[in-house]
């Protein structure tokens, strides 16, 4: 007597192996959102150490005598610095989260992961020390003087940092053909 299930039996464990495969791959990110997540966000940090982001900072601060409603309370910058750390830990809480299923996504989510621990410290930091400088109304020299040992202190790492990743990324865009225009 035939076991009447045997001929599918082969089927069957095709069949789940198939569909194991799909769910398996379905677990891991879209090549574009892959992208956004751990390459693109990092746009937010391209101004790290420079003297760019501290006049952000600083023009956070700005009033007009003849405009009252730019009158500030005197805690702009420390709350604008405040908000982008907490912008900056979920973005490293979101690469963190990547599948990284080939050597290249894993290179660039480590570089990434990189990237934001060296700068989110600063700007718990020295960011944070500068904003409440520029919401005091600090003498400008003391400001400076700060801003310059940032840019001294960080700068130089992180544009080697920033610019391995990009060229990791520029390589992803391309072998998956992302539309990214890297002006």
């Amino acid at each position: 007597m035939t076991n009447i299930f045997q001929p599918f039996a082969g089927r069957f464990s095709v069949a789940l192996m198939l569909i194991l495969t799909i769910f398996l791959q379905s677990c891991s990110e879209t090549p574009d959102d892959f992208f956004s997540t751990a390459v693109l966000n990092t746009n937010v940090i391209s101004d790290f150490g420079t003297p760019i982001l501290a006049k952000h900072i600083s023009d956070e601060t700005i009033e007009f005598a003849d405009i009252p409603s730019s009158k500030k309370k005197g805690d702009e910058a420390l709350i604008m610095i405040q908000n982008k750390i907490l912008y900056l830990e979920k973005s490293l809480k979101d690469i963190k989260a990547l599948t990284a299923n080939d050597q290249l996504r894993e290179d660039i989510k480590t570089q990434s992961i990189a990237l934001y621990e060296l700068v989110i410290p600063v700007y718990k930091n020295e960011y944070t020390a500068y904003a409440k400088l520029c919401d005091a109304k600090a003498p400008q020299a003391e400001s400076l003087q700060l801003v310059k040992t940032i840019e001294e202190k960080y700068n130089a790492r992180f544009e080697q940092q920033y610019s391995a990743l990009l060229s990791n990324g520029k390589a992803f865009a391309k072998e998956n053909n992302l539309n990214v225009d890297w002006k």
